[in-house]
């Protein structure tokens, strides 16, 4: 079928007031995100493939974006994102700029009490919250007759990065989703097992996709930071305490090749420890900064083994989309990774870092096994991950009856 058909199709559906199922359109709202398009954090992806998707449907969504630069610098804003700014629309998705106080610790909570109160306001079926903080006035729109959901994407609050005043603010936000939510979606059975455990509270266990990509050669990173392909174990994901980037400083220093470990993110409110990564890095330790695009692509593409040595995640999209690109992966042991992997990829004991660099060593020696686990790792991945799935089980539970 060709693309002009498909819009045809599309727009059909729009004039007939059904979406592709054959049921009356839902009016969506979406906030608690930075930013889409973006790739700034995780939230930003899940947000992104749910509210085209559910466009594409047939369904009316807006998602409201926060105000302020890129959370890397302004350099980084994409042509994409200056068109959506420009026209307030991407890939049939509204998208409205929040009022924020673009300052650190407060661009979150701002952006979030006006989402809250705009989409209360508006005319509504479903206000899609995503993330503990911005739930802190998920009553809002609740006390308004909307239909609220929160996906739970980790317990944010347990982050080495938030003080005092920003982890009672993130906590009291899940407390609040708890409370008043209709329903509540969680990526990792961990967290579905810790909200009946602290509130006695159902949730529905959702897990985040992942799309098959096409694999591409080395050319910019070989010309940006001198890499080929299979020549450098990577790491992708923020520079955040919680990742467990120590322990991937500390071990690396002591494996016994010619390789290089690739260090790829930005920071997030956390230059300071950035700084103290570079420090503690030897001379074959590369930190590419925030990156995006073909440069993200081709260093999946030619990694020679995945890493997260994470000590807390919520569902981690970078290793499904390691995974989507046939990488080896090895992670720490934690169930929200381990969960996602199975018997696909190895793990280590987490925070132990003599493990992490036996496992390193161990896979830096023995490329036999790397090939084996990259050979059964994209379809493995994709096939138990699949975005059409997740958006249509979301779907069904917007329509689902209300919590009493």
């Amino acid at each position: 079928m060709n693309s002009n058909h498909t819009d045809k199709c599309k727009k059909k559906r729009h004039r007939s007031g059904a979406t592709s199922s054959g049921s009356a359109p839902l009016r969506i709202a979406m906030f608690g995100h930075k930013r889409i398009p973006s790739r700034e954090g995780g939230i930003e992806v899940v947000v992104d493939e749910l509210s085209t998707r559910m466009a594409g449907l047939g369904h009316h969504v807006t998602v409201y974006n926060r105000g302020g630069r890129h959370v890397s610098g302004a350099e980084f804003a994409s042509s994409e994102m200056e068109e959506t700014e420009k026209t307030g629309m991407y890939r049939g998705v509204r998208v409205r700029k929040v009022p924020t106080i673009d300052r650190k610790g407060m661009a979150a909570v701002s952006s979030s009490f006006t989402g809250a109160l705009i989409t209360a306001m508006k005319r509504f079926d479903v206000v899609h919250i995503h993330a503990e903080g911005p739930a802190f006035m998920c009553l809002l729109p609740k006390l308004l007759r909307k239909r609220v959901i929160v996906t739970i994407h980790g317990l944010d609050w347990q982050r080495a990065k938030w003080g005092g005043f920003a982890s009672w603010y993130i906590r009291t936000g899940e407390r609040q989703a708890a409370k008043h939510a209709d329903q509540i979606i969680v990526l990792s059975r961990g967290v579905q097992q810790y909200f009946m455990d602290t509130y006695g509270r159902e949730t529905v266990f959702i897990p985040n996709g992942v799309n098959r990509p096409e694999k591409v050669d080395a050319k910019l990173i070989t010309e940006n930071y001198g890499l080929k392909k299979d020549d450098y174990v990577l790491y992708l994901g923020r520079i955040v305490p919680e990742k467990g980037l120590r322990y991937l400083i500390h071990a690396w220093n002591q494996i016994h090749t010619g390789k290089k470990l690739v260090i790829a993110g930005g920071s997030s409110d956390t230059d300071e420890f950035m700084q103290e990564l570079k420090e503690a890095a030897g001379e074959n330790v590369i930190f590419t900064g925030f990156i995006q695009g073909r440069i993200l692509e081709e260093l999946y593409s030619n990694a020679y083994i995945y890493t997260l040595p994470s000590d807390l995640e919520g569902m981690p999209l970078s290793l499904l989309e390691a995974m989507s690109f046939g990488n080896c992966c090895l992670t720490s042991d934690i169930t929200e990774c381990t969960d996602v992997v199975e018997s696909h990829a190895e793990s280590f004991r987490k925070s132990d870092v003599e493990d992490l660099r036996l496992h390193l060593q161990r896979l830096l020696d023995n490329p036999a096994l790397v090939g084996k686990y990259k050979k059964e790792a994209a379809d493995f991945i994709c096939k138990k991950y699949n975005w059409d799935e997740i958006v249509k089980k979301t779907l069904d539970l917007y329509r689902r009856p209300p919590r009493h």
